[in-house]
Formats: C-alpha cells, structure tokens, sequence
C-alpha cells in the first residue's frame, strides 16, 4: 500500500513537473507573439502599459481614456480605440496585472486601488482630464475614478458596465484560483493548457447572441491571459469586485460628470436590469441606451453607435458657450 501512494506520488509530481515546463515554454511563445505595444509608466506599486493614438491636438477637446474589462486587455478596446483616434487623442491602458502592466501585489485588485494607479500614470504622461470609456468589470473602475477624483473626469462612456452587486460570486474557479498555494499551482501547470483548448469557446460566449468576429482570440492577444500571473490577477479582481461595488455604490449619485450608458437587453454577463438601469436612475447626468437583441460586446456589436456616442461626449466639451445677445 505504501508502495503504490508513493509511486503515485511520484507520478503526480513528474506530470505537475511537464505541465510546468510547458506552462513556461508557453508563456514565452505567448509574450513572443503578443508584444507590448506601448510604453511602461511607473507609479506607486505598478507599471501600466500605455498605448497612445491620434494627434495631440488640445483644440480637439480632452482625451479619451479607454478601459478594457476582466479577462482581457487593451487589445480588446484597440479596433474602438483607432476609430475615435482618427479626430482625437486616444490613451489605450492595460489594466495593473493585466496584458502588459504590471502590479507588485495581486492584492491590489479594487477599483479604488487600481483608479489611483491609472490617474497617476495619467499625470505622469501629461493628462490631467479626460473622457473614460470603459467596458464590463472598468465600469466599475471607471465610477470610481470619477468619486475619487472628480477634476480629472470630463465624462464616462460605460459599455455594458459593473456597478452594482450581483446575486452568486465569481465563479468556482476564480475563488480556487484566488486561494493560496492551490491556486498558484494550478496557474502554473494546468490553466495554459486547458486555456488553449477552451479560449474560442469562452470568447464566443461572451459575444452571444452576437457571433464572435474572425481571429478576435488572436486579434485581441485573448491568450496573454493565461500567463499564471495574469491569470490569478484576473482571479483576485473579479473575486474582490463585488464587495468593491457595495461599498461604492451608495456614493454614485455624487458624480456630476455626465454619463452616457450603452448595454445590451440580452446581456448574460453583466445584467443590464441589475447594473446599467438602476445606474441610470441614480447617476444625476446620466443616459441610457439599451440595445434590442445585444449581448455583453456592444462596442462590437454597435461600434458606430458607441462611437457616435463618444464623439457626441467629447462635442459637448469643446462647444463654445453662446451668449444671449
């Protein structure tokens, strides 16, 4: 009997041993074919990868700051991104732990932690106020932005936003991947290859009832994520989020930027009845655009619309005032 367990065992570590080296060899070919495209910005506990488009042109009005959601990058917000780039000044932001950005503790995972480190990166790289676009868990960073530092925000465009908490958690896996020593473990041996195999199949759900768009996976360096240490920073932030969202939310009907609110009526991810409703009724500036048969994606779903939508935000910033004769 002692026997088999310690072959057993034995077995056990060697497979757990392949899967960690293929787990390495495969975040390198990852990171080979999914480079930064940016630069690093230091700030007070992390480095946030920074991509910039557009002319700089201050007449244009203030910037637009663009935040992707959980179990992503900056590469997801890009196609919507270079759209509005063609009139104004764009700043892509990889989230801390996410895509490219770095952040020195995986604890550091709420929208108030995450919003000071974004603001500070914005001032290092000279942008005091901007327009923030944000999509799905960014919503949420993205009000808090603008309760915590209310002169730095012109307007929020929020795609399919988090805002309010939610009935049930964050998934079985996020809280196994979250818990210490297992988690970590199974980052670094099992999640990469069964990410392969299952990354299609997790991206078109999101997009339902939409199809997914040709090579989004590729297109939107999806497969960055399954680095272990992005991978359980997901974790923490979508395990964190939902506290983040009850003790903020009583403070939103302080914002008095004004907000626009585009979701879909089909979305499976983030319900629009649960979030984007009551955000609407709340939110002092606030409207709301419910899409007839969209899911979670409506900046891919409707990219003119949300486009119109920004332009429209960023329009009502740079109007000269009239003055009665």
């Amino acid at each position: 009997m002692l026997t088999a367990i310690i072959v057993l065992a034995a077995v056990g570590l060697a497979l757990a041993s392949v899967l960690a080296l293929a787990t390495q060899i495969g975040v390198a070919l990852i990171q080979r074919a999914f480079p930064p495209q940016g630069r690093m910005v230091d700030v007070a506990g992390a480095q946030p990868h920074v991509v910039e488009l557009g002319p700089r042109d201050d007449a244009a009005g203030p910037p637009v700051v663009m935040l992707h959601g959980a179990s992503s990058n900056l590469r997801a917000m890009q196609p919507l991104g270079e759209r509005i780039a063609r009139t104004r000044r764009v700043i892509l932001i990889d989230r801390p732990g996410h895509g490219w950005s770095t952040r020195e503790h995986v604890a550091d995972s709420t929208p108030a932690v995450q919003g000071r480190m974004i603001v500070e990166a914005l001032t290092k790289i000279g942008v005091d106020r901007a327009i923030v676009v944000a999509h799905s868990w960014a919503g949420a960073l993205a009000l808090r932005i603008a309760l915590d530092h209310p002169k730095r925000v012109a307007g929020l465009v929020l795609l399919a936003p988090v805002a309010y908490p939610w009935r049930g958690g964050a998934g079985r896996y996020n809280d196994v991947i979250s818990t210490p020593l297992i988690g970590p473990l199974l980052a670094h041996t099992i999640t990469l290859p069964l990410g392969l195999l299952v990354a299609n199949l997790g991206a078109s759900g999101v997009f339902a009832p939409q199809p997914m768009p040709d090579d989004f996976v590729r297109d939107s360096a999806t497969l960055l994520l399954l680095r272990p240490r992005e991978f359980i920073a997901n974790a923490r932030d979508l395990v964190t989020l939902k506290a983040a969202v009850v003790e903020q939310a009583p403070r939103y009907a302080e914002i008095k930027a004004p907000v626009s609110i585009i979701s879909g009526d089909v979305d499976k991810t983030v319900t629009t009845g649960i979030h984007s409703r009551l955000l609407a009724a709340t939110v002092p500036q606030a409207k709301l655009i419910v899409l007839p048969d969209v899911g979670h994606m409506v900046q891919y779903a409707a990219p003119d619309l949300v486009t119109s939508e920004i332009e429209a935000m960023a329009g009502r910033m740079t109007r000269p005032m009239v003055t009665a004769p």
